[in-house]
């Protein structure tokens, strides 16, 4: 066993504190224990029985995506960039997330498919099936690293154990309840943390705002802060979201935009929105075409003013913090989880030195419920793929339904094991939305564009269908080598950008690389007789597969598209509104 090593704490926790955190990780285990009276097979452990109503489904969908990315990634971003961080939800998830429940979900919930890779094996065949399961195993084993890591920092800064230690027992108490009670277990516990974590950041912005004299108040700490030191954005540039320089690392105002709007709008957001199968799996496990469709579209509402609870206080910390504020000012700062300060720790500083004890305890209890969300979802997601896409399909075949639920149980503590391992290399990076940007140009860009082009053009073939994605993730992982700074590490410089322009710039040349390639292969080979493509090519599904009949009959605030247009609406006027 690893020894405990105590070291100095980031909080200073109460008695009153621990009590709430230690409250809220036995009604979590509880949750597992009751949701496994209700497997009795592998489509309960992996897809809930497709049984659960569209508000729920909803709530776990934007909770499941509320972990590392939304928490400390966010709020790091926000300390460091200001408010052009906000494009990664106004720009970069909701309009994905509207055309997911709009145009893609009847797709994925009428053709009875178990996963994404499964979709994928029925519209190209194996070749293309074997390599977006393999990908996509990969890529959550290393995101359920980043959650881990975060989850056992958030330990060690109440306890000061050894960071290896916190995150031992981190993954324990998210392993047993998913192992426990599968999808089910996740996706009720997910509501849960949905609510906790709101109720746990929303005290944290208001009493921030306090301290800094409000909205106002903060403009302008945040206007002197960087009057006095050139090395930070400009107040400008931190204060507006566009044209977002500092945020895309491009100095022309033209190329920010666009690289931004292609980059993270179109490639990278609707690349992890709509084949990121641990957002989809929440929509499959509901209980009809109609849920499944609004299942992203109710996710949309608290999505859009999830900036407030993340990339705000991360601004807040920037300029009341004194050991942020010295980072931005481009010291090195001793402390942090790490053993020098670094954006990842903006909001525990911040919780540090606003927080009440009480208040305090029940943020620490948010945090962890984010990090358990994210990690969950991510351990969920691959145990279901590695059980149906691989095992079963290439491994053992033709076993009882029983056996797959076993694998399945045995695929979660292994990818809880793994994920330690990928916690310890997610440490390295000072923001850790740097290394998830990477990692969603190499593995969602390019699954976008073959999903994309698949969809929509029934010409497009098997063999297309693998070399695309191949093609495209080498092509990302190649510009991202050659980026300055892609790894954390100088590199070669041939592309010299900051910020997530190394991102964007990854991701649309894997989707650009991937629609080439799979034009041209697809005019040179055989593609699939149209009669096979029903409920997977666009123009060959009749549009009554596409709808739920019943929807019509609901009132206008049920329905899929009245809604979907409320949330564009509202998405276009804080864009405008910032």
């Amino acid at each position: 066993m690893l020894p405990v090593i105590p070291q100095a704490t980031i909080i200073s926790a109460s008695f009153v504190d621990y009590l709430i955190v230690a409250l809220y990780f036995l009604v979590v285990l509880g949750i597992g224990v009751l949701a496994r009276r209700q497997v009795s097979d592998s489509v309960d452990f992996f897809l809930s029985g497709r049984s659960l109503p569209a508000w729920v489904t909803g709530l776990a969908f934007i909770s499941a995506n509320l972990g590392a990315v939304e928490i400390m990634g966010m709020s790091a971003s926000g300390a460091e960039f200001g408010l052009p961080a906000t494009h990664y939800f106004w720009i970069g998830a909701i309009p994905a997330m509207l055309f997911l429940g709009v145009v893609m979900m009847p797709f994925y919930y009428g053709s009875k498919v178990r996963s994404v890779p499964e979709f994928m094996r029925r519209r190209f065949g194996t070749g293309a099936h074997l390599v977006n399961a393999l990908s996509f195993a990969l890529a959550q084993l290393l995101i359920a690293g980043v959650n881990l890591y975060l989850l056992g920092s958030i330990i060690q800064a109440m306890l000061g154990w050894n960071l290896y230690l916190s995150l031992v027992v981190a993954a324990i108490v998210v392993l047993s309840y998913i192992t426990l009670g599968g999808l089910s277990a996740a996706i009720y516990n997910e509501v849960l943390q949905f609510f906790v974590i709101v109720a746990s950041l929303l005290p944290l912005t208001l009493i921030g705002l306090h301290r800094v004299g409000g909205w106002g108040g903060l403009k302008d700490r945040i206007t002197e802060a960087a009057a006095s030191n050139p090395a930070s954005a400009t107040a400008s540039e931190q204060l507006n979201s566009w044209p977002g320089n500092a945020l895309s690392g491009f100095s022309n105002d033209f190329l920010s935009v666009v690289g931004i709007v292609f980059g993270l709008g179109f490639v990278l957001s609707f690349g992890y929105w709509t084949t990121n199968f641990v957002e989809v799996q929440r929509a499959m496990a509901s209980n009809s075409i109609s849920a499944a469709r609004k299942t992203p579209i109710i996710g949309a509402f608290p999505k859009m003013f999830i900036p407030f609870v993340t990339i705000v206080p991360g601004m807040i910390a920037a300029v009341l913090v004194s050991e942020i504020a010295d980072l931005k000012a481009g010291e090195t700062v001793a402390g942090g989880a790490e053993g020098t300060v670094q954006y990842n720790d903006a909001l525990l500083y911040l919780m540090r030195d606003v927080l009440p004890n009480g208040l305090l305890g029940l943020a620490i209890a948010g945090l962890l419920a984010a990090f358990m969300a994210g990690m969950a979802a991510n351990i969920s997601a691959f145990n279901t793929v590695l059980s149906y896409d691989l095992w079963e399909q290439y491994v053992v075949k033709d076993r009882s339904d029983d056996y797959y639920l076993r694998v399945g149980r045995w695929a979660t503590v292994v990818a809880a094991v793994v994920a330690i391992g990928t916690a310890v290399f997610a440490s390295g990076f000072t923001n850790i939305m740097d290394y998830l940007q990477t990692l969603f140009g190499f593995f969602n860009a390019p699954l976008f564009a073959t999903f994309i082009l698949g969809m929509f053009w029934k010409r497009m073939t098997p063999t297309a269908g693998w070399v695309g994605l191949v093609a495209g993730t080498l092509s990302a992982v190649l510009v991202a080598f050659l980026s300055e700074d892609a790894f954390g590490a100088a590199s070669l410089g041939v592309i010299p950008l900051g910020g997530q322009g190394a991102a964007f710039v990854a991701a649309a040349t894997a989707f650009v690389v991937d629609i080439v390639l799979s034009v041209v292969v697809s005019l040179v080979t055989k593609p699939k007789d149209p009669a096979e493509l029903r409920g997977l090519v666009y123009s060959e599904t009749p549009k009554e597969d596409l709808v739920d009949a019943e929807e019509a009959g609901y009132p206008w605030y049920r329905r899929t598209m009245p809604l979907a247009g409320i949330a564009l609406v509202m998405v276009i006027a804080l864009n405008f509104a910032f």
